[in-house]
């Protein structure tokens, strides 16, 4: 009984002192609390379906689903190296950009990681111009569009110079930056460019045109799936709101599951955001060679290809510097042997790689 007595007298007095904390702590606290407390996240992406997944989850609201309250402010840019360097000083929270960029700024210095696979694409290579079938029949008059200088189509492209010219920058001073919508306007009018690397939609606009055809493919180029778009976040970010990361993740997982489970009704949320017909958008997210997926495809191997063309000056130690612990366990590390996910991570055998 005295043991009874005892416990009921602990509970009442903490229960008094928690009440106690609490009218402490609400004279600290602002009446406006919102985004005073860290709820306001800055999400940047670019042009093309490959930012399904961010099309989605920002039309569909599920970051305010996961974390009630929050604030989301929207950045669509052209390339990845301007959503690199809003990152950079500060003005973005997570940024959708290629490989090659993210571990550019990462080679430099910037203070963040991989938060997230997007998934892959069909990427090609496509001109108007007949003569051309390959890439070693490009001369030095011709002119190819990427979209930002070191893009993940200009590395892939590099690699295709490697393997068919023996040079990775054989092609680099035929490189222009141009965003895909107007890519795809001075390629079909056949004027200023000669070809362009292309994604989704944008593809199959160009090859809609009798006189456009393919002369490579991203997949060849690297030797196997590649990882076209990762979402990256801040260390800031990631360390200082765990509860708006864990909502990021949880958010653009479910976006992913609601375009792989749901493509049609998908198709036609995403069609008037991308100005596109459903049966267009259909296509594109259904298309050969697409897969949202936010397990990484090809990390070191593009690291390795860029530390080797000189693109960055080193290379990750290990998957923790470079991307965080959600996405380390979307891979998985299997001791003895490398696992099927690990070796996903490389470029195969016979591509001058891994």
């Amino acid at each position: 009984m005295r043991k009874n007595k005892f416990i009921s007298l602990l509970l009442v007095i903490t229960l008094i002192g928690t009440l106690a904390l609490g009218g402490c702590a609400k004279k600290n606290i602002p009446s406006d609390t919102s985004n005073k407390s860290g709820n306001k996240v800055t999400i940047a992406w670019q042009f093309g379906l490959a930012y399904a997944p961010v099309q989605i989850m920002k039309e569909k609201n599920l970051m305010e689903k996961y974390l009630p309250g929050v604030e989301i402010a929207w950045k669509q840019m052209g390339t990845g190296p301007a959503i690199r360097d809003a990152m950079v000083t500060g003005q973005v929270d997570i940024g959708f950009m290629g490989i090659s960029p993210f571990l550019i700024g990462w080679d430099k210095g910037a203070e963040w990681k991989i938060a997230t696979a997007s998934g892959s694409q069909p990427l090609a290579l496509v001109t108007y111009k007949e003569s051309i079938r390959k890439v070693s029949d490009f001369s030095s008059t011709d002119k190819i569009a990427t979209p930002a200088l070191a893009s993940i189509q200009q590395i892939l492209l590099s690699m295709a110079a490697e393997k068919e010219l023996g040079n990775p920058r054989a092609l680099d001073n035929l490189m222009v930056s141009i965003t895909h919508p107007d890519a795809v306007t001075s390629l079909l009018g056949k004027k200023d460019l000669t070809a362009h690397f292309s994604s989704p939609p944008y593809i199959f606009q160009e090859l809609a045109d009798k006189d456009v055809h393919q002369i490579l493919n991203g997949e060849d180029a690297f030797g196997g799936e590649v990882t076209f778009i990762f979402g990256v976040a801040t260390n800031k970010f990631h360390d200082s709101n765990p509860p708006a990361y864990a909502a990021f993740v949880a958010a653009f997982n479910e976006a992913i599951s609601f375009i792989n489970n749901n493509p049609q009704e998908a198709a036609k949320i995403l069609a008037p955001v991308n100005q596109l017909s459903e049966a267009e958008t259909y296509k594109s997210l259904t298309f050969n060679g697409t897969n949202y997926c936010s397990t990484p495809f090809g990390i070191i191997g593009l690291a390795e290809f860029m530390k080797d063309s000189g693109y960055i000056s080193k290379l990750p130690n290990n998957l923790t510097e470079i991307a965080f612990e959600n996405v380390e366990s979307a891979i998985g590390k299997r001791y003895g042997d490398m696992s099927a996910i690990e070796k996903l991570q490389l470029r195969k055998s016979g591509s001058n790689g891994q």
